[in-house]
């Protein structure tokens, strides 16, 4: 039987799925996000901004304890389906 004409998802070559199950978490909240792994994980930080009433320039994101730009995407971390994101309270002063 056919798949009624409907397009074959692409998958990528090297076995690796298209789309990213990313877990975003502050340690009070937990929000799931889908993406693909050529996204910018900026889209992922505003949405998760937007969900929580954070502003962007508070937080900071952390992946493995470094730091995640804005411009960054899940292939250029080598992120994995279900890892998580760390979000915490950007911190100002010091010595």
């Amino acid at each position: 039987m056919s798949d009624n004409g409907s397009p074959m998802q692409q998958k990528p070559e090297d076995g690796q799925q298209e789309h990213l199950n990313i877990k975003v978490t502050d340690n009070n909240n937990e929000v799931f996000f889908k993406i693909k792994r050529t996204t910018q994980l900026s889209k992922l930080m505003n949405a998760f901004c937007d969900r929580q009433g954070k502003n962007m320039q508070s937080v900071r994101f952390l992946f493995d304890g470094q730091r995640v730009q804005p411009g960054d995407s899940p292939d250029t971390l080598d992120m994995q389906d279900g890892d998580t994101l760390e979000v915490h309270q950007e911190q100002i002063g010091g010595c």
